[in-house]
Parts: structure tokens; C-alpha cells; sequence
């Protein structure tokens, strides 16, 4: 009976993890159509959630790298797979609350692997794995999406310097619709398996299944579910840091970012390497600033984004093994409580905390100067050196307003 309550309680958190996933890469997918406003932002997340649901549906692929690839499911018990959760929530929630994207799946990854080497040490991680589907994955994806979205959007900007701003904004805006649709798809594809992943570990571990077994179907289907409720919840954010404050992003820009996130999204999924979309979806935003000209990239909040996905991995990790530490010197069922009692706890705590500066639907778009999350970084207007100084403006060029930037390049004649 014990034993039946715990691997509930696992499967419970697996869903709070996924819900927090979902919430927290919505900007993945909707940040730039959002900030472009070709999609109000509740009617952006509401199609996120819709397209993330089918997506979990498509493929199985990942689900089975994160069950069978990574640690060895012969040592893993519920207690591990518990106190691996906890780690990744805590810091899925720590980063929502400073606005900055790190990757839901590296948190994931590595509560597991920190409570794996808590209670059995080294020789649970399959190493190998680890580096070739996780740790590699995530140092080729961002270069990747950079260079994919930076070369589209400079012959994006390049075919259309001549076309009338108000036709182009037009157009692109509902090209925006499809692309920012597709990454959401190729979200679902990719993301929700992963805790379909773990829920197939606790029920090998739980002997509720064979060691060989798939993925039953009601897990897949739990999975899509909460994951779309988390996507539609928002996770504004993030959003706002995504859409408002790496670059400021027009319509071509955002369209080039989005069809270069869903196509590496997509390839991975298909391969089944457990890749970050936060990864993929930042790079395509960055990639989309570097290729359009007269666009300016804020690399100080790129760096602090970028260290934050060097924390995820190890940061998850020791909170995972800490978790196990308690639930192993305490022991029994009231040691799993004390420790799902700290993640409520801590989930609490975070979640009053970002009422202090709450961010929604109604002032995810405001300008990025203007009152911050906790997280994010004050910056001059992208257009404040040049509205200073009127003398560097081309002559047949009118001054560009600093509340519509993306006007104002194609006026130059980007």
C-alpha cells in the first residue's frame, strides 16, 4: 500500500513538472508573435495550448532517451525519481520568477542525474548518453538556430527592402501565425515526453510495468493535458523577456525566428535527442537580431541567460541530490512527505514573491525600459542614440519613432 501512495505521488509531481514546463517555454513559441502583435496574448497562448496537446501525440521518441537513455533503469527507485523532480521544478520556478528562459528539459535531466548519483553514485548515469543526447545537443542547437535565423532573416530583410511597410507587417504578421503554430506542434513533439519519460521510469521502478514496456497511453495523454493547461496559464515572464527584451523584433524578424526554431526542433525530435527548445527558440531570437541590420541585440541579458543555462544541469542536480539525502535519512513515507512538503513549500514562496511585480497579458508588450520583473535588465530605447542625435539620420529619412522600431528600419530601407 505504501509503496502504491508514493508511486502516486510521483506521478503526481511528473504532471506538476510538466505543467511548469508548459508555462514556462510558451515563449518558446508565442514570444515574438506576441511582441509583433500578430497574436493578441491570450489568443497566442490558447493556440500554444491547442498545438502542444496534438503535438504530444506525434512521437514517443524522446520519451524513450529520457526512460532508457540517460540513467540505469535497473537502480532507479520512486525515492530517485522523486527527489529528481523536485529538482527540476525548483528551478523551472526560480527561473520563471527572474523572467529568464533556461531549459525545462536540463532541469529535468539533471534533478535525475543528482539523485542518481546521490544513491548509487557514478555508475547509475549512463554517461555516454548523457553527452551524446543531451550535452552536445545543447552546445550545437543555439549555434545552430543562430545561424539558421540570422542568414533568413538578412534574406528576408534583403527581398523585401522595397516593399511598402504596411504590406509587409501585413503579410508577415499572418506568416507569424504559421510559424509561431509550428513551433508550438514541434514543442509538444519534443517537451512532453520527457516527463512521459519519467512517469514510464517510476512505473518500471514501481513494478506497475515490465522493464521493456512503452509508454501507455494514459500517460501520454495525462502529459499533453497538463502541459497545454500550463501552456495557456502563460508564463508571461518569460514571454516578455523573450519578445521585448533580447531584441526589438519586427514581423520579419519574428517569422525568420520561429521557422528556424521549429525546423531544429523538429529534426531532434525526429532523432530523439532530448533537446532544449529554450535553447533552440533564444537562438533563433538572437539569430534574428544578428541578421537584420540596424538591429541591436542586448548581449548583456543574453549573458546572463547564457549563464543560467550553464547552471540548470548542475544547479537541478544538487537539489536533487539533496532531496534524497533527506528523504534517505529521514525514511519511509514521512521522508517522502518532508520532501514534497519543501517543494510545496518552495512553490509557495516563489509564487508570492512574483506577485510583488506581476506580469500578464496586460503588460507583457509594455516597453522593456519601463517598470521590470525581477530578472530583467534596464536598457535605453533601441532608438534613443539616434532620436539624441538627429544629425546622423539619413537626410530623405524622417526621425523614427522609438515606440516602432521595426517601422523604422524598413523606413531606412533595410
Amino acid at each position: 500500500m505504501t509503496e502504491t501512495l508514493l508511486l502516486v505521488l510521483v506521478v503526481v509531481t511528473a504532471l506538476a513538472f510538466d505543467f511548469t514546463n508548459g508555462f514556462h517555454d510558451t515563449g518558446n513559441a508565442m514570444a515574438t508573435s506576441i511582441a509583433t502583435r500578430a497574436l493578441k496574448p491570450k489568443t497566442a497562448v490558447a493556440l500554444s495550448a491547442v498545438l502542444n496537446l496534438v503535438g504530444a501525440f506525434l512521437s514517443l521518441a524522446v520519451a524513450a532517451t529520457i526512460a532508457k537513455g540517460l540513467v540505469d533503469a535497473n537502480v532507479i527507485t520512486l525515492e530517485v525519481v522523486l527527489a529528481g523532480l523536485v529538482g527540476g521544478i525548483t528551478w523551472n520556478l526560480l527561473t520563471w520568477l527572474l523572467g529568464l528562459p533556461s531549459s525545462s528539459s536540463h532541469a529535468l535531466i539533471g534533478g535525475v542525474v543528482g539523485s542518481v548519483l546521490a544513491a548509487v553514485g557514478t555508475s547509475g548515469v549512463i554517461w555516454t548518453g548523457v553527452a551524446a543526447k543531451v550535452l552536445i545537443p545543447a552546445l550545437l542547437a543555439p549555434l545552430v538556430a543562430i545561424g539558421v535565423a540570422s542568414v533568413g532573416t538578412w534574406l528576408v530583410a534583403r527581398l523585401t527592402r522595397d516593399v511598402p511597410e504596411d504590406t509587409s507587417n501585413r503579410a508577415f504578421r499572418w506568416g507569424q501565425v504559421g510559424s509561431a503554430s509550428l513551433v508550438s506542434l514541434a514543442h509538444g513533439t519534443n517537451d512532453a515526453q520527457k516527463s512521459m519519460g519519467i512517469i514510464l521510469l517510476a512505473l518500471i521502478a514501481g513494478g506497475a510495468v515490465p522493464a521493456d514496456s512503452g509508454v501507455p497511453f494514459w500517460v501520454i495523454l495525462s502529459c499533453a493535458l497538463f502541459m497545454a493547461l500550463g501552456t495557456y496559464l502563460g508564463g508571461w515572464r518569460i514571454i516578455r523577456t523573450l519578445g521585448k527584451g533580447l531584441v526589438e523584433i519586427d514581423s520579419r524578424q519574428g517569422m525568420a525566428a520561429e521557422t528556424s526554431s521549429a525546423a531544429v526542433i523538429l529534426m531532434s525530435g525526429f532523432f530523439g535527442f532530448s533537446l532544449s527548445t529554450t535553447h533552440v527558440a533564444t537562438g533563433s531570437i538572437l539569430g534574428s537580431g544578428v541578421g537584420m541590420p540596424g538591429a541591436k541585440v542586448r548581449w548583456g541579458l543574453a549573458g546572463r541567460m547564457l549563464a543560467a543555462w550553464g547552471l540548470t544541469l548542475p544547479a537541478a542536480g544538487v537539489v536533487g541530490a539533496v532531496c534524497y539525502w533527506i528523504q534517505a535519512g529521514i525514511g519511509g513515507v514521512l521522508g517522502t512527505a518532508v520532501v514534497f512538503g519543501i517543494l510545496v513549500a518552495t512553490a509557495v514562496a516563489i509564487w508570492v514573491a512574483s506577485r510583488r511585480k506581476p506580469v500578464d497579458h496586460n503588460n507583457v508588450n509594455d516597453d522593456w525600459e519601463a517598470a521590470e520583473p525581477a530578472g530583467a535588465e534596464p536598457v535605453e530605447p533601441v532608438l534613443a542614440d539616434v532620436a539624441a542625435t538627429p544629425a546622423v539620420v539619413a537626410t530623405d529619412a524622417p526621425v523614427p519613432s522609438t515606440t516602432e522600431p521595426q517601422g523604422a528600419r524598413q523606413r531606412a530601407g533595410v
